[in-house]
């Protein structure tokens, strides 16, 4: 074999179409457009109408709804703990709150808080303070011998006021 025979395989490198560059290239005229109006156009064309008819989107029934006060929370399990406190990345003698997690890199971010999970376990004695807990993993912080401290979690600044 000589570096000039070298060629890729048949067919795998395809020619792009040039529309509109005469009849004789079997894509001239319209371009593969079919007739005039709307669908012709460049950047306009009719998503999901069904011709009069009343289309799918709007048929089927609307369900749920967003909750706009729902606080969204960073989870963090237990067995991520523990493996940031033998890396020596987070201090099992200090409170484990929001901050010491994102400045040890075990949380990206905070979100409106952060809930403790319960897989995993966990064999230092540590004090933590978390915005949400599940009761397993409750019991697996006392079990060895820590606490954990439930905050109410961050209100928005937006939020109205009782008055």
């Amino acid at each position: 074999m000589k570096l000039n025979e070298i060629a890729d395989n048949e067919g795998s490198r395809k020619k792009r179409t040039r529309v509109g560059r005469g009849i004789g290239s079997g894509k001239g005229k319209q371009s593969g457009r079919g007739g005039k109006g709307q669908t012709a156009r460049s950047g306009v064309r009719i998503k999901g109408f069904e011709g009069g008819q009343m289309p799918l989107h709007r048929r089927l029934p609307k369900r749920g709804f967003n909750n706009i006060f729902r606080v969204e929370l960073s989870e963090v399990n237990l067995d991520r703990l523990q493996d940031a406190i033998d890396a020596k990345k987070l201090d099992a003698s200090a409170t484990i709150n929001a901050e010491a997690l994102v400045k040890s890199g075990v949380l990206r971010r905070a979100k409106g808080g952060v809930r403790l999970l319960g897989r995993g376990e966990l064999k230092s004695k540590v004090s933590i303070e978390v915005h949400g807990a599940t009761k397993s993993a409750i019991e697996a912080v006392e079990k060895a011998g820590g606490s954990v401290k439930i905050l109410a979690p961050k209100k928005d600044e937006g939020e109205a006021k009782a008055s």
